[in-house]
């Protein structure tokens, strides 16, 4: 399988040597899992796409620093790209920023939540359990970094699990689309790092429970497994 990274971000130069760029840290997560995937980058903050949407057998879009609702001139041009996706029965995988654009793009709507910032490790339950989970334990323990929040989802779209912080956090669109507000490709030691340089901004109270919740487990490699039983199905 051949999956086309739109990659909508930049990760802080200083923490590219340990880290690497969002789609280094997708390739090595879900390589972990399939040694044989094979990745091919688009950097859509620059405007690189692929000449023919079946260059590549399925799309992941990363997370991001931006909002949806940016006034950017490269995010429309991504919002079309994602309908020209669901027009052509591709499947996609939304991460974040990712989860967000695809709801705003097919008709939903991301907004700035009124309650505030959510870092560090949350729990999202599922209600119901599609064909791509293991049936088992609702519970998703995962890294988040977010203010903006999907609130109404896209049009067709199944609400999985959320919380009360975020009620949707994981969707499906049939079978062709499934998105996480969480970021499984992050490990605890970045998360770490971002919520340090945005201490002021999240507040000290959002600061502190998520360094404490990083004690717990982080199921990164739960939700690659997922990710790929969904494209290959």
């Amino acid at each position: 399988m051949r999956l086309g990274l739109l990659k909508t971000d930049a990760v802080r130069p200083e923490w590219v040597p340990e880290f690497g760029e969002y789609p280094d840290m997708f390739v090595t997560l879900l390589s972990r899992v399939d040694s044989s995937v094979e990745f091919v980058v688009y950097d859509v903050e620059e405007g690189q796409y692929p000449a023919d949407v079946d260059e590549v057998d399925a799309y992941l879009i990363t997370g991001s620093k931006s909002s949806v609702y940016d006034d950017k001139p490269w995010i429309p041009v991504l919002m079309d790209f994602v309908r020209t996706l669901a027009g052509r029965d591709k499947k996609v995988i939304g991460i974040c920023f990712g989860h967000q654009i695809i709801a705003q793009a097919l008709g939903g709507k991301t907004e700035k939540s009124s309650k505030g910032w959510g870092v560090g490790i949350h729990s999202h339950t599922f209600t119901e359990f599609p064909s791509w989970h293991e049936g088992h334990d609702p519970e998703l323990q995962i890294l988040v970094s977010h203010q903006d929040q999907v609130s109404q989802p896209a049009r067709g779209a199944t609400v999985l699990a959320g919380s009360y912080f975020c009620e949707n956090a994981v969707c499906q669109i049939g079978d062709q689309m499934l998105t996480f507000q969480g970021h499984p490709e992050f490990v605890p030691a970045y998360s770490r790092e971002i919520m340090a340089f945005r201490r002021e901004l999240i507040g000290e109270q959002a600061f502190t429970e998520g360094n404490v919740s990083l004690e717990r487990e982080h199921q990164g490699d739960r939700v690659a497994r997922w990710i790929l039983r969904f494209l290959r199905a």
